[in-house]
């Protein structure tokens, strides 16, 4: 069996439409590492896509879904339930921003996690209108590719989206937009698109995904909640990839002090287990009525198990001050290798272990080198390093390494960038 045949075997079977970056088929993964089908071994710094925060195939999480699975796997929460749902959901509510008393409901996937708060939203306040941000990504479903604020690969040929849905600009000061501004163009939209009492609910993430990691300043976060009470319009923060101890905190939001209406939590909740969820006020989360929320997987048992295993190795191993550190050591070298190529390096960011390397043409931010950040993509993969990119100009490369992982394998992984950069440069 070999790579290649795998991904002939993949063409031929699966639809394009859902990608391979990598055309790399995983044998085996522990903690940051990856084994392929052909025994070569990488170095993981997509961790999934932020979900395995806790690594791969961690043993404690592995023992209680072997444990949940020698009971029961499925039952559905909505017609026989069980314990561990409701530790999770008191659990969740525990730990999300605020003193507000908090209530939660489970889904599957991150998308069913963001459609839920809009109609949640919707429901407790009779509105229609949501505003989600430029550069912004909410997920692939209808209502979800609606409020995402990139066109290609989301939207294109799609449409056509839900009503109602606009987007202002995202505080970038990296490239001009100032806080005064994006406040500026939400204010506006009120004036020219939708007023104030025709909106549900404001929708962003706390440091933006897809569209580039870029950080909300907490400027910015506070702004929105004052806008929000004077509207009585909702707050969503979508935790989705940055929650879980990301970014040196359990979510994001923290480090504004602002405490949302409504949060969307996935990916690193359960360690590679399929389990979302929704996290709010109570008074806003109790006004669907019975039924109107749910789904047959919501909720599974086997990611109710590992979510709570998730929640236990975060604190034990303090993962929050382990992100922090991780930060702090690859945007070091990020950095070193930004002053031996200034022209190419436009900027090196983070929150955390959310980390982002944004490439250019002649230190010009305004000129985007997505054809280097591929290459280097590639590059790095045929070196045993699995990377991401993301930003709506296609030119970031995404550093999202387990919590977990080692300082050896922190230094390893930048001495193969190191390289890799070197040989396109």
């Amino acid at each position: 069996m070999s790579n290649q045949s795998l991904h002939q075997r993949r063409s031929a079977a699966m639809a394009q439409g859902q990608g391979a970056l990598h055309p790399v088929y995983v044998d085996k993964a522990r903690n940051a590492e990856i084994w392929d089908v052909e025994g070569n071994r990488f170095i993981d710094l997509g961790a999934g896509i932020a979900v395995n925060n806790t690594g791969h195939s961690h043993p404690r999480i592995q023992a209680a879904v072997q444990a949940q699975l020698e009971r029961f796997s499925h039952t559905c929460l909505m017609v026989t339930p069980y314990e561990s749902a409701v530790e999770l959901a008191e659990k969740l509510n525990d730990i999300a921003p605020g003193t507000t008393p908090k209530k939660s409901v489970f889904v599957t996937s991150g998308a069913e996690a963001v459609e839920n708060c809009v109609k949640i939203a919707r429901s407790y306040t009779g509105r229609p209108g949501v505003i989600a941000f430029k550069g912004g990504f909410h997920g692939r479903t209808n209502l979800t590719m609606g409020l995402t604020g990139k066109v290609k690969p989301y939207k294109a040929g799609f449409g056509p989206f839900p009503a109602d849905i606009f987007h202002a600009p995202y505080p970038n000061a990296y490239h001009g937009v100032s806080v005064e501004e994006s406040l500026a163009a939400l204010d506006d939209l009120f004036v020219c698109d939708i007023e104030p009492n025709r909106v549900a609910a404001i929708i962003i993430e706390p440091v933006q995904g897809e569209g580039g990691f870029y950080p909300a300043p907490a400027e910015f976060m506070q702004a929105l909640r004052e806008r929000c009470d004077q509207h009585g319009i909702l707050l969503i923060a979508d935790e989705i990839q940055t929650g879980f101890a990301r970014t040196g905190r359990m979510f994001a939001t923290e480090y504004s002090g602002v405490e949302p209406d409504l949060m969307t939590m996935a990916k690193g909740i359960a360690g590679g287990f399929p389990i979302a969820a929704v996290v709010g006020k109570a008074e806003i989360m109790d006004h669907p009525g019975p039924g109107g929320l749910g789904g047959t997987y919501g909720g599974s048992p086997i990611g109710c198990a590992a979510a709570l295993t998730v929640l236990d190795i975060i604190k034990e191993e303090n993962l929050c001050e382990r992100a922090l550190s991780i930060g702090e050591r690859m945007t070091a070298r990020l950095r070193q290798l930004q002053q031996r190529f200034p022209a190419r390096i436009g900027d090196v960011r983070n929150l955390g272990a959310m980390i982002a390397m944004e490439l250019v043409v002649d230190g010009n931010v305004n000129c985007p080198d997505p054809e280097l950040t591929k290459a280097l993509i590639t590059e790095a993969g045929q070196n045993g390093l699995i990377l991401l990119s993301c930003g709506i100009r296609g030119n970031v490369v995404r550093f999202l390494p387990a919590l977990t992982i080692s300082d050896e394998l922190i230094d390893e992984s930048m001495d193969i960038l190191d390289r890799c950069f070197a040989t396109l440069s």
